[in-house]
């Protein structure tokens, strides 16, 4: 056991199990706060693996245990206080913030369901690059309709370096399966482009990747309705 862990009764407790919307937000605000030396116990009725990148990268360690009504006890240890992450290091944006969702119906639909993802998403040695199976997402997500998953794709595959090239070629494929006519309707209007005008007219203005990762969080980040739930 690691020697940090004989302090959890000291750890500062967030129960997190009723806390609806976004709960990711509100335990890295926690973790920010926490001096090094210090802890936090978060419970959860899930799994929180989403979280555990997060909190990596603030410089914590981490322990977790599971008690017979399938609650999750998350021992984070803040070994350094980290001031600014790496970028090699730094995880993607837009969490996964739906989980509760499945909680509220089943804590064991919502278990299932975050190892699918992070089967998916944080798969060691992955066939294809995050950046591409990224476009796949990005791609089934507009056939099938779900237009407010599609902005979440392009904002996370830009993060991880697809080119405006790239994009552009993406969105020639789209008019290309679905049409004209559906393009017209259904994809010029919706945020998914607006995402899209943004990075290529932010680029032609000179502005560096940060710097629009920066604006696209601002405007299309959680707060904005068309893009997730904030309750």
């Amino acid at each position: 056991m690691k020697e940090w862990f004989k302090n959890k009764n000291d750890f500062e407790e967030f129960d997190v199990r009723t806390l609806k919307g976004n709960f990711l937000q509100a335990i890295v605000f926690k973790a920010k706060q926490t001096k090094k030396g210090k802890g936090l116990l978060i419970i959860q009725n899930f799994e929180p693996i989403p979280l555990y990148s997060t909190i990596k990268n603030l410089g914590f360690d981490y322990h977790i245990e599971k008690d017979a009504e399938n609650n999750y006890y998350c021992y984070f240890f803040r070994e350094n206080e980290i001031e600014k992450e790496d970028k090699e290091d730094k995880e993607l944006p837009l969490k996964p913030i739906v989980m509760p969702r499945y909680a509220d119906i089943d804590p064991r639909i919502a278990d299932l369901t975050v190892n699918f993802w992070d089967n998916i998403w944080n798969k060691e040695n992955p066939a294809i690059e995050l950046k591409f199976k990224l476009l796949i997402s990005l791609a089934n997500a507009v056939g099938l309709g779900r237009i407010r998953q599609a902005p979440r794709e392009i904002i996370k595959a830009y993060y991880l370096g697809i080119t405006v090239e790239q994009l552009e070629e993406v969105f020639s494929l789209i008019i290309w399966n679905q049409g004209i006519g559906h393009f017209s309707s259904e994809i010029a209007q919706s945020s998914f482009f607006k995402v899209f005008l943004l990075i290529k007219e932010s680029e032609k203005k000179g502005k560096k990747r940060d710097e629009i990762m920066n604006i696209l969080h601002e405007k299309f980040g959680e707060k904005n309705p068309e893009m997730g739930f904030n309750n």
